[in-house]
């Protein structure tokens, strides 16, 4: 079962990135995908069953991306269902929730997971939800920091409810996707413009090299913690 979350997809865009969401029941990943999507925070929000997914436009330097965000279930029972959900996704966020250290012993798990089913570079971006319970947190912003930056991935703590770094989370994980696509694009034109053509002269075992693009590799951005 699936349903879209927003509108059409047939806007006018220069890319289109499948991200998925992952982590325990009742992390807040459907929230947060309404407050990214919508600006919308859905106090009668139910588990999720199977996917829902939405669709959203944003700007990375002069391109227009369209990321669709998948929402997969966290029960347990629909795994074997969700799993073919991360085929073609750059980008997943593993949400746990603060108040429950379950939820972020579990992180792991769905790390495995995602890495398992997942693109050899996906962009992962781990969440902390929920940060505008501090008072009842069992589980520390360092310890969030510490997985992090052991497993290479980038980290922020979230609060769908207030809307605190939603918007900085998925920024964050698109434009790690779209540098890693433009780092890509450029390696394979540098290739093409150097790859050997019929009939060109081979000196000293090197080949000559003509009207090669003028393009330098553009850093990958780092993950920030906040």
């Amino acid at each position: 079962m699936s349903r879209s979350m927003a509108g059409p997809f047939d806007d006018v865009c220069d890319y289109l990135f499948k991200s998925v969401l992952v982590g325990d029941s009742a992390v807040g990943k459907s929230n947060l995908l309404s407050r990214f999507a919508q600006n919308e925070f859905r106090f009668d929000s139910k588990p999720t069953i199977g996917v829902e997914f939405a669709y959203r436009n944003m700007s990375v330097g002069d391109k227009t991306i369209k990321i669709q965000i998948w929402d997969t279930a966290g029960q347990e029972r629909f795994r074997a269902v969700t799993s073919s959900y991360y085929r073609g996704a750059l980008g997943a966020l593993l949400v746990y929730d603060i108040t429950r250290r379950v939820t972020f012993d579990n992180m792991k798990k769905w790390l495995e997971e995602v890495r398992n089913f997942g693109h050899s570079d996906m962009v992962i971006v781990l969440v902390g939800n929920k940060s505008d319970l501090g008072h009842m947190r069992n589980v520390g912003e360092r310890e969030g920091q510490d997985f992090a930056e052991q497993e290479g991935l980038c980290f922020l703590e979230t609060s769908a409810l207030e809307n605190i770094n939603v918007e900085e989370a998925f920024v964050q994980l698109i434009t790690k996707i779209h540098n890693i696509k433009t780092q890509k694009s450029i390696e394979a034109k540098t290739s093409e413009a150097t790859a050997p053509r019929a009939g060109q002269t081979i000196l000293n075992s090197q080949t000559e090299l003509l009207n090669i693009d003028k393009a330098s590799a553009t850093k990958r951005v780092g993950c920030c913690f906040q």
